[in-house]
């Protein structure tokens, strides 16, 4: 897989922590030379260093996905910086403010759609020209909540299960053009967007824990490793599909 990788170029938004940076350190690992996007730049900035000190090629560009102008100039930086693009794995996201529907704002309804649906849709509107001159993969990050339903987490749940959507639909309409586009849906994962839900409680962790079949939470560099997959030549027959990587979650 190594030299599968090997001067190809991966963009990797929500790059500055989590799943995202473990995605963009694996993708470097693995030979492809990296943009990392996010709207962190302090932390961004770290993941390159840290992508560059292990020996491997990386770059760091400012983008909020929910911004259609910002999107588009991070994908202009991609072609300014190595001229191509590959690989695509559109990641970054929120959980928003956990409420019942009825106790859902609007105003955090909207910004939780508008990062985590509508960004994605942004980021391939710009990738999917691009690919389509020598092919590529696109992966989109949905979630379990676009499968099942979370109480308490209405926007949440419906960005996914959108994500999940979009992702078949491109896939359908770019199968016969060189353009495969899959989605994971990760489980319930060491990130931390799941610190701030169990405030770093050891307690609230291991009753999390106790909730997967499989008797543990994931770590982010188990989804990176899916991710991956999806890109690779292995995956050659993959295209529509939302992967879930849950521990067994969804399958009781």
């Amino acid at each position: 897989m190594s030299e599968e990788f090997t001067n190809r170029v991966a963009f990797v938004t929500g790059a500055a922590s989590g799943i995202g940076r473990a995605t963009a350190e694996l993708f470097a690992e693995r030979g492809a030379k990296v943009v990392l996007g996010d709207i962190t730049e302090d932390a961004g900035a770290d993941a390159v260093a840290a992508i560059k000190a292990a020996g491997g090629e990386a770059t760091f560009v400012s983008v909020d996905v929910s911004d259609a102008e910002q999107v588009e100039a991070a994908i202009e930086s991609v072609i300014a910086t190595y001229g191509r693009l590959d690989y695509a794995f559109n990641n970054a996201g929120i959980e928003g403010v956990p409420a019942p529907t009825a106790d859902c704002t609007v105003e955090n309804f909207q910004n939780t759609i508008a990062v985590n649906l509508t960004g994605t849709f942004l980021c391939m509107k710009g990738e999917l020209p691009l690919m389509l001159e020598n092919g590529g993969a696109i992966v989109n990050c949905a979630s379990i909540a676009g499968l099942v339903g979370f109480g308490g987490s209405p926007a949440y749940c419906a960005s996914k299960g959108g994500v999940i959507q979009l992702t078949k639909t491109a896939a359908l309409e770019y199968a016969d053009k060189g353009v495969r586009v899959n989605a994971v849906c990760p489980g319930i994962i060491e990130t931390p967007m799941v610190d701030r839900f169990t405030h770093g409680d050891p307690e609230a962790v291991g009753q999390l824990a106790a909730g997967e079949p499989i008797g543990r939470i994931g770590a982010p560099g188990e989804i990176a490793e899916a991710v991956l997959w999806l890109c690779s030549d292995a995956a050659s027959f993959v295209t529509g599909h939302p992967m879930v990587i849950d521990g067994g979650w969804v399958a009781r």
